[in-house]
């Protein structure tokens, strides 16, 4: 089966499961197939051409106007939604079976108590943060992390860095996408919040979710443990 992923971890996903992906995204980080533009911007007409058995798309990832137009092409869709670490052993389970792949088990989690607070920006210029309503903030729940914006109304929000440090965040997760933060901003969110301690992490680890989930819960476990272990 001849397959197109415009979604980053299903790329993962398919490629783990020895499927013929045969084009991605030039964010889905594999050089070696062809990309197709953006998971924003795919090129239409190449995806067309390509006459591919079936594309995967992601109703929180790729835009709908592109999707109807793929289907108004006649191209076969199969859409992916995951909201939480819940929603991941059943989008493997229907993803398997759309692409002709062996379905793996579905993976249990346990819910460790609350031992951490984060703040997690996902963007600056302005800040932004996501709510409980996302697989990263289900992730952070799975492993004992309380998002400190878990209850905020809107899923993606802007805040302030006076909202955050009145949440009293025990970390200030910095995660490595969508927003590249790297090693030089961990002294500016030291600076901007000396209550928090400052962490960066694998975005891929707590938003790519698929064949990856269940090792990046404990690499993210382990990391966030040892951030905060006494000296």
């Amino acid at each position: 089966m001849r397959v197109i992923s415009l979604v980053p971890s299903v790329t993962e996903t398919l490629l783990a499961w020895g499927v013929d992906v045969i084009a991605c995204t030039r964010f889905c980080e594999q050089p070696g197939l062809r990309h197709v533009g953006g998971t924003k911007d795919p090129d239409i007409a190449a995806i067309v051409g390509l006459r591919p058995d079936l594309v995967v798309v992601d109703r929180e990832e790729n835009r709908r106007d592109d999707a109807d137009a793929l289907t108004g092409a006649a191209v076969p869709l199969h859409v992916t939604h995951v909201a939480s670490l819940a929603d991941v052993g059943p989008m493997l389970t229907a993803l398997a079976a759309a692409v002709g792949a062996q379905a793996p088990d579905e993976p249990t989690w346990q819910r460790e108590p609350v031992w951490a607070t984060a703040f997690v920006p996902i963007w600056k210029r302005p800040w932004m943060t996501v709510n409980r309503h996302t697989y990263g903030s289900s992730v952070l729940a799975a492993i004992g992390v309380k998002n400190v914006f878990d209850d905020h109304a809107a899923t993606y929000p802007t805040v302030e860095p006076a909202e955050v440090s009145a949440r009293r965040p025990s970390m200030v997760l910095l995660p490595s996408e969508p927003y590249p933060f790297a090693q030089r901003h961990v002294r500016q969110m030291a600076e901007a919040f000396p209550d928090s301690v400052p962490v960066l992490v694998d975005g891929q680890d707590l938003f790519w979710w698929g064949v990856r989930s269940e090792g990046a819960v404990g690499r993210l476990r382990a990391a966030l443990h040892r951030a905060l272990a006494p000296s």
